[in-house]
């Protein structure tokens, strides 16, 4: 995640580099592109700004080298809880969140999902402990409700802000279901 790239920031440097490159080729030979540059694991506004600064600075090296203008969108994978308590405050950097489901429900049941689905999440599910593997249903009434205070904290901050889910329950017909009714723009 957003770890590795501030330790090794070459890493994250590269990459951004190599995004807005081909961006400028696509550009010079008339090819309408938009890239989005999305930054995973994120905890905090500060880990979202040192990246930006970054895209910033190689924004500018590449339209100066290709002599384009890059247009693009910057944003937040949404995975931990305290990415979404922090949605206000992430959106005055992010142009948008994307949710990784998975690794959101991982951290809102606490538990691997690895272990669960080879362990105990058959049991549950037979038992009636839990409806749905939530790993393939989203958990509305969990992670759902941090989805909806996530959309609704960073629209507050980026009324335009666009928000969106990736993950396998985004695939499952009660979670599109769910995600239209919050008012997610894609999943």
């Amino acid at each position: 995640g957003v770890r590795l790239g501030i330790t090794y920031p070459e890493i994250y440097k590269m990459q951004i580099q190599a995004i807005f490159e081909v961006a400028a080729e696509c550009i010079q030979q008339d090819i309408n592109i938009f890239p989005e540059i999305m930054i995973p694991q994120v905890c905090t506004a500060e880990e979202l700004i040192t990246v930006k600064q970054w895209v910033d600075q190689l924004q500018n090296q590449v339209e100066k080298q290709y002599k384009v203008t890059l247009n693009y969108k910057f944003g937040s994978m949404i995975e931990a809880v305290r990415a979404c308590m922090c949605a206000y405050d992430l959106a005055k950097t992010a142009e948008f969140f994307s949710f990784g489901t998975n690794d959101l429900t991982q951290a809102t049941f606490s538990f691997s999902r690895e272990d669960a689905e080879n362990k105990f999440l058959p049991l549950y599910i037979d038992n009636k402990i839990l409806q749905n593997n939530p790993f393939e249903v989203l958990d509305t009434q969990g992670v759902g409700k941090l989805m909806e205070m996530t959309l609704e904290w960073g629209k507050q901050t980026r009324p335009d802000i666009k928000v969106g889910i990736c993950g396998e329950q985004g695939g499952h017909p009660e979670s599109i279901h769910f995600c239209h009714q919050i008012g997610l723009d894609y999943v």
